[in-house]
């Protein structure tokens, strides 16, 4: 008999890209109808992204008012408007597996999108922007020059690249760096607190993440000196993008492809005892869960998913096994805490929370709702005032908190927030940034 609802843990299905039912149009629009004339007569995620509230309107505003009557073609901007923050599906869906209903909403607009991909005239400029390890390399050496044409109060490149790229003019995006985070650490070696309680029992690969190693290499510097700091003995390792801008595209075979190249190389460092410490949520959550659920049979990617911790969890462990070194100084202007989506999909706690809550005399607001920003999604045209609109909330909990530092484990949720508020913090950081100023040990340089 079918319950009302599922109080057991979610679960994931397999991915079954490969299957050609998988993008049949037929069976795919049967799906779409199924899952939303569910949602029609639930409605739990109307506050959400702006998905539901699309839907539902589409729905309310038929003739019949019903799921079966309207156009297949009327799902598009549903489907747009997912940024695949998995909120639904870990916090408010009371029918996703094991329910036998079976409902993903997220993964059922990837496969939408999958079954779709070549047919959206936006598709080519989206598709470019996931290219992080070509952009980012071929940004590096003029950094300078691509940062003063993407600010945006330049009033001679921004109307341009709105016009030819469809990039919104009043995005900001992330600044790239001449030095990359592996280029840092080879120039500037770490040294291993001989005197921290977890001295010679940890050792911790920083999977450095297409983000971090171009765009915002000071966070894994800091995040090498506390881990250092702490006591543990740390190496950069970077094969590749993880894959998460192509899987937003719903590329699922460079998604798998990479997963493959990079967990084949983050495995060489597992048997040499080093634990897997990814700089970003949303990459953590790639090697975590979703590249087993596109590769499953690939024995590296199920090696690297058991291995694998978010830096935020990494110090709560070490702390809980093995303690931390003194030294921690009060932060009184206080911290706003972002509890990124893709942290939250993990389902391992608010660690980054826990984490701060570690630094004595330190003021921890925690705002635990999407920011709406979504990779490309917050930056390109279409969608750029949508993630203004869904991150609302958000800025006005950070605006009323008016803390001196605004932290998210997603880079581009924290300067989506700070771009859109009115605080005393100077600037996005990441939660590892604020224990690194804590101990004394941060970084202040901007190109490191």
């Amino acid at each position: 008999m079918t319950g009302e609802g599922s109080l057991d843990a979610p679960t994931r299905e397999i991915i079954k890209w490969q299957d050609p039912d998988f993008a049949d149009p037929v069976k795919l629009d049967a799906e779409m109808r199924r899952v939303f004339d569910i949602c029609h007569g639930c409605r739990r995620c109307f506050n959400l992204c702006d998905s539901f509230p699309r839907l539902f309107d589409l729905i309310d505003n038929s003739p019949q008012e019903e799921v079966e009557h309207l156009a297949s073609e009327d799902f598009k901007p549903v489907v747009e408007a997912c940024t695949l923050c998995d909120m639904c599906f870990m916090t408010k869906c009371p029918y996703v597996p094991p329910h036998p209903f079976m409902l993903d909403f997220p993964h059922l607009m990837l496969r939408h999108r999958f079954a779709n991909a070549g047919k959206n005239k936006n598709e080519f400029i989206q598709k470019q922007l996931a290219e992080m390890d070509r952009n980012g390399t071929l940004a590096r050496p003029i950094a300078p020059l691509v940062n003063w044409a993407s600010k945006t109060d330049n009033k001679l490149t921004r109307p341009v690249m709105e016009a030819v790229a469809g990039i919104d003019a009043k995005a900001p995006l992330p600044k790239f760096h001449s030095r990359t985070f592996v280029s840092a650490d080879k120039h500037s070696e770490g040294t291993v607190n001989p005197n921290a309680p977890a001295f010679g029992k940890r050792k911790a690969a920083l999977y450095a993440t297409c983000f971090v190693n171009y765009n915002k290499p000071e966070t894994g510097m800091d995040a090498r000196a506390v881990l250092n700091h702490i006591g543990v003995e740390t190496k950069v390792a970077y094969p590749g993008c993880c894959g998460m801008p192509f899987l937003e595209q719903a590329e699922l075979a460079r998604v798998a492809s990479n997963a493959a190249k990079v967990s084949k190389e983050l495995v060489k460092l597992i048997d040499e005892g080093y634990d897997i410490v990814a700089l970003t949520a949303s990459c953590g959550l790639m090697l975590k869960f979703e590249w087993a659920l596109i590769a499953p049979d690939d024995e590296n990617v199920r090696k690297v998913a058991d291995h694998t911790f978010d830096i935020d969890e990494y110090v709560v462990d070490v702390a809980r096994k093995d303690g931390l070194p003194g030294g921690l100084t009060p932060l009184p202007e206080g911290v706003t805490v972002h509890l990124a989506c893709h942290a939250r999909a993990q389902n391992m706690g608010p660690k980054a929370a826990e984490m701060l809550k570690m630094i004595p005399d330190t003021p921890v607001d925690v705002i635990e709702r999407c920011s709406g920003h979504g990779g490309t999604f917050g930056v390109v045209k279409p969608t750029h005032d949508v993630g203004v609109k869904v991150g609302r909330p958000v800025f006005r909990a950070a605006n009323s908190q008016a803390r001196g530092h605004i932290v998210s484990d997603c880079p581009l949720a924290a300067a989506h927030i700070v771009a859109h508020t009115d605080t005393p913090a100077r600037e996005p950081e990441h939660p590892i940034q604020i224990m690194a100023r804590a101990y004394g040990l941060k970084n202040e340089s901007k190109d490191v």
